[in-house]
């Protein structure tokens, strides 16, 4: 009897526990079809409004988290704006195309499709984001044209954190395509970009303001910056990016206006650019009027391809001379590591850091440079440095120039094409060409003394 009574106990208890599971929520997403909304996928109808409802409904959903899901097909949009916050988490799964207005004047607000005031956030999908730039590309001259017209980013997110972004296509935008500010915890990855690369001002990934921030696994060929760091933003790092056509990854331009914040904390590593105008580059203005911080930069494992300039610090830029000088810039710039960046340059300059002579660029490391010249004028890779302080090692292969002022290192004018350096001293010449004879290497080892 008490083994019949023990039996119907544990039969009673698995029911109960089966019961108990089957009963619990599955935690599924509540998914809003746009379509089964009100949107229309015929490339002409304006489904602003339609989405702007869908967003709504879902944002303020309680209970349970929501998925926004665009389907295969085109679906126009005029512009809108997602605001936060939520009551759930919110997954924006785009299949289909957005398809922008041609006309740059039918965007009424300055980014096309803009996240606001949202945690959690998730953008993904195979689909893409058709800003259809071309007719705003040759409207884009405001530099020499006061009457120009305002043009729309692509996409933007303003205080979104903890959130991120996979496998969107952002097509031939007006202006930049991706615009982040004040975001914080963001993950961006299997990201493409596009757009030709004579289109003005289509930076493929803007910050300002930002902190923790990873990029990896994204192609971006664009016109402009394929990543533009700039005030403010700290603790990024970049990772299996293939950049170009575009002007490579940038920090700046900055010092040109008081309000702006410190620039830290950057890796970039295991990178290719392949034909960009520039590589890695850092840009500030040379009559700045803000005191900054630019430090604590790491370039790893980078492959230049017929890049116009591989390493560029321009401590004096001016995109549109001539331009007001009031003195030198007071950016300042240190603790910046460059490691095994090796590949081909199309100027003779590989490598120019050019520093500001009141705020010098400090703690600099150059570790195995390896920059081919691939130009049409011959002769060797070389580096022009000015007030720059810091160090060099490794397998050097570019001419250098003034690599650090005196009393690190006198100017050498001929430098052998391939060197190595141990604690800032020349050490041993490693190799020798056709095109370096031994006669160029006796010449150089006279000059430089070693």
């Amino acid at each position: 009897m008490t083994c019949i009574a023990s039996t119907f106990k544990a039969l009673c208890f698995s029911f109960m526990f089966v019961a108990a599971v089957a009963s619990r929520p599955t935690n599924r997403p509540k998914v809003f079809n746009v379509q089964r909304y009100g949107a229309k996928a015929d490339g002409k109808t304006d489904n602003a409004k339609a989405f702007a409802s869908i967003w709504n409904s879902a944002c303020t959903r309680k209970g349970g988290n929501s998925k926004i899901y665009v389907p295969k097909g085109t679906f126009y949009l005029s512009g809108v704006e997602f605001v936060g916050p939520c009551a759930n988490q919110i997954e924006f799964v785009n299949d289909g195309t957005l398809l922008a207005p041609a006309n740059p004047r039918d965007i009424k607000q300055d980014i096309w499709i803009k996240f606001r005031y949202i945690n959690n956030l998730i953008i993904s999908g195979a689909g893409t984001l058709d800003g259809q730039g071309e007719e705003s590309w040759p409207l884009n001259d405001c530099h020499k044209n006061p009457n120009c017209p305002k043009l729309a980013m692509t996409m933007g997110f303003a205080f979104v954190n903890n959130s991120r972004i996979n496998g969107i296509t952002s097509l031939n935008s007006k202006m930049g395509h991706f615009n982040f500010f004040s975001v914080h915890h963001f993950n961006i990855t299997n990201v493409t970009i596009t757009a030709p690369g004579d289109s003005p001002n289509t930076d493929g990934l803007k910050f300002g303001f930002c902190s923790n921030i990873n990029i990896s696994n994204t192609h971006i060929g664009t016109g402009d910056d394929c990543i533009a760091i700039l005030s403010g933003t700290t603790n990024m790092d970049i990772s299996n990016v293939t950049c170009g056509p575009g002007h490579g990854i940038s920090v700046g331009s900055l010092g040109k206006n008081k309000e702006e914040k410190d620039v830290n904390g950057l890796t970039v590593r295991d990178i290719v650019f392949n034909g960009t105008s520039d590589g890695i580059r850092i840009k500030t203005w040379e009559s700045s009027a803000s005191k900054i911080l630019v430090s604590n930069f790491v370039y790893e494992n980078i492959q230049m391809i017929n890049v116009g300039n591989p390493i560029n610090i321009d401590q004096k830029y001016c995109p549109h001379p001539p331009c007001e000088k009031k003195g030198e810039s007071h950016v300042q710039i240190q603790d910046l590591k460059l490691k095994n960046i090796y590949g081909t340059s199309t100027n003779k300059v590989a490598v120019n850091l050019q520093c500001s002579k009141s705020f010098p660029c400090k703690k600099v490391e150059l570790i195995d440079i390896n920059l081919e010249h691939k130009g049409v004028e011959g002769g060797p890779s070389t580096a022009v440095c000015e007030n720059v302080d810091g160090s060099a090692r490794g397998k050097m292969i570019v001419e250098i120039r003034d690599i650090m002022p005196p009393p690190l290192r006198t100017a050498f004018n001929d430098v052998y094409i391939a060197y190595e350096l141990m604690d800032t001293d020349l050490h041993q010449i490693i190799r020798l060409t056709k095109a370096y004879p031994k006669s160029f290497a006796r010449s150089y080892r006279e000059d430089a003394n070693v």
